[in-house]
């Protein structure tokens, strides 16, 4: 299919304030709104546009940031959107206009806010740069929206997830949620069963589908079509044929859909919740939820099937159309995913025994005003990556939940995957490969309980970058990780200096723009001013626990000494 969607290069003006919505029928609540309406507009636009994005925070009680999520932003690190990683948050009142070149990617990616959990309140949208020549022909396409829904708002929420009364991190279950559809830069009327797709007989459609949830994993799939697999993540791969599609937080899939021939029945499109996500699902969640493909208005609905929640194939054995080899690691990078009761007896999650905190100067400018090589200077969750470096991420799940693991800035080739890295059995714990020819990318990877993956890219894009769970209770609770990547270069390339835009921002939220992750340029290890912790809790006998068992022995020691004494003098026989 050539290019079919005309856009120049142009600004789009995005004033963030709230509204009232009611998507899901069942509740109204407030919601983050762009221009006043929800959801917020979607962006269309083809490879080698430059969309210039204007937000403005209306909000009025809490500052914000957007990300473009999967953009490499080349050069541009600080457009990034992350809030103490690429720049200070945008304060209400005011402006700031994100520059997002699109020259070197193409296919679906989304745009979110990336503050204080604001995408889970609806400030999210789809994000798609159509390729001029792209690599399979269809007649249409449509971009398909699933998300999780909750009717209370995210910051009452994080509080009660990040509670003593919550000890085991069980995170909050959405009310609901929604299906709906987008079309040429415009959604299509309707949510969940009021929402549709018009179909034609014998047309190839192409689905983007995007997963915006806060938690919850979806099982994809359509009633009487075959799906094909031709997309994830940005990354064109050979067609892929399905029955049903997991799709985790953050991660895209387009998906190639012939349309029948006969129009005597209108199909039912599944998206159901997977429940394994969620400690308990209340009465009144419905998991499984649906729209339609509407072939005549007049036509009935088929019935529908069930499908078994596995997988045709993983995503990690898709293989992409244009081969991307990579080599032998030279840097490694652990990071173990841990979950445990806190020093503040939270139940924190953390990399490396690490809850991540944000620092006061965005870690971006500590790079570019120092280009210190040294990890410390950046904070206690970061790692300095050298500039041209085979990076591999090994990350190891030791939770007993699925997790979503995304990486800004960059994909990352999926050289390894274990679903249990206990296990002797080659099929579930393969050994690790050295070069690879041809594996995976993508820029967001689900970990199974137990499993791990080896993630491996070249460090030659140099700036700030997060890495961190896409579970958004999880990435709040600190399983996030800071990657900077030849900070060196950044502090001697003129040309890779933050606009002054950034500086401006940071100065209107008195936030430094220098200095060590505290915003000190003495000392690297001087965080003073910046709150730490909590840190995980330490077992054994501590100075204040001896000393309060000293002292309960004591107590007693002396109590029975008094009994003795008052028995043996024989005070109180004569009573």
């Amino acid at each position: 299919m050539s290019s079919w969607f005309c856009l120049s290069s142009s600004g789009r003006a995005w004033n963030i304030s709230y509204a009232q919505a009611n998507p899901d029928g069942l509740f109204e609540r407030r919601v983050i709104t762009v221009n006043g309406t929800w959801p917020p507009p979607p962006i269309e636009m083809n490879q080698n546009d430059t969309s210039v994005l204007h937000v403005y925070n209306g909000l009025g009680d809490v500052a914000t940031a957007i990300h473009h999520h999967g953009m490499f932003l080349r050069n541009h690190s600080y457009f990034d959107g992350a809030v103490g990683i690429s720049q200070c948050p945008i304060p209400p009142g005011y402006s700031f206009d994100y520059t997002i070149p699109t020259d070197m990617q193409i296919g679906t990616y989304w745009v979110h806010g990336h503050a204080f959990g604001q995408y889970v309140d609806g400030l999210r949208a789809p994000f798609i740069i159509h390729n001029p020549t792209e690599s399979y022909t269809y007649d249409a396409e449509f971009t398909v929206i699933i998300a999780d829904w909750y009717h209370t708002e995210h910051s009452i929420l994080l509080g009660q997830f990040l509670n003593i009364a919550n000890p085991t991190g069980a995170e909050p279950v959405p009310d609901s949620g929604l299906i709906y559809f987008t079309q040429n830069g415009e959604y299509l009327p309707g949510f969940n069963d009021n929402a549709t797709l018009p179909f034609e007989a014998g047309k190839t459609y192409r689905l983007r589908v995007i997963n915006m949830s806060a938690l919850a994993m979806f099982w994809f799939w359509i009633d009487g079509h075959q799906l094909q697999i031709i997309e994830a993540d940005g990354v064109d791969v050979e067609a892929a044929p399905i029955d049903i599609q997991s799709i985790s937080v953050a991660q895209r899939y387009s998906f190639l859909v012939k349309a029948r021939n006969d129009t005597n029945a209108n199909w039912l499109i599944h998206a159901n919740m997977d429940p394994a996500m969620f400690d308990t699902v209340p009465d009144s969640l419905n998991l499984n939820l649906t729209s339609s493909i509407t072939y005549a208005a007049s036509a009935s609905i088929d019935p529908g099937t069930t499908m078994d929640y596995v997988n045709t194939i993983d995503d990690h054995l898709l293989v992409p159309l244009l081969a991307q080899p990579i080599g032998v690691a030279n840097q490694t990078v652990p990071l173990n995913a841990f979950f445990a009761t806190y020093s503040d007896g939270f139940n924190h999650a953390s990399f490396q025994n690490i809850t991540f905190n944000t620092p006061l100067t965005p870690t971006y400018l500590s790079a570019t005003s120092s280009g210190s090589m040294d990890p410390a200077w950046y904070g206690p969750s970061a790692s300095v990556l050298q500039y041209g470096n085979v990076i591999e991420l090994m990350v190891v799940n030791w939770d007993i939940g699925l997790h979503p693991f995304h990486l800004h800035g960059h994909k990352f080739a999926i050289v390894w995957k274990s679903f249990d890295v206990t296990s002797n059995d080659p099929t579930i714990n393969p050994p690790v490969p050295g070069y690879s020819a041809t594996p995976m990318w993508r820029d967001t990877e689900m970990v199974p309980p137990g499993g791990a993956v080896r993630l491996r890219f070249v460090a030659d894009n140099p700036g700030a970058w997060f890495f961190h769970c896409h579970i958004d209770w999880h990435l709040s609770s600190g399983l996030a990780w800071a990657l900077i990547e030849a900070p060196d270069v950044l502090y001697s390339t003129p040309t890779l200096q933050a606009a002054p835009a950034i500086y401006s921002q940071c100065a209107q939220g008195n936030f430094p723009t220098t200095g060590n992750a505290a915003g000190h340029n003495d000392s690297a290890t001087d965080y003073s001013g910046w709150k730490l912790g909590p840190y995980p809790q330490q077992l054994g006998w501590h100075a204040k626990g001896i000393g309060a068992m000293f002292g309960c022995v004591l107590s007693a020691v002396l109590g029975m000494g008094a009994v003795v004494w008052y028995g043996a003098t024989g005070i109180g026989s004569d009573i």
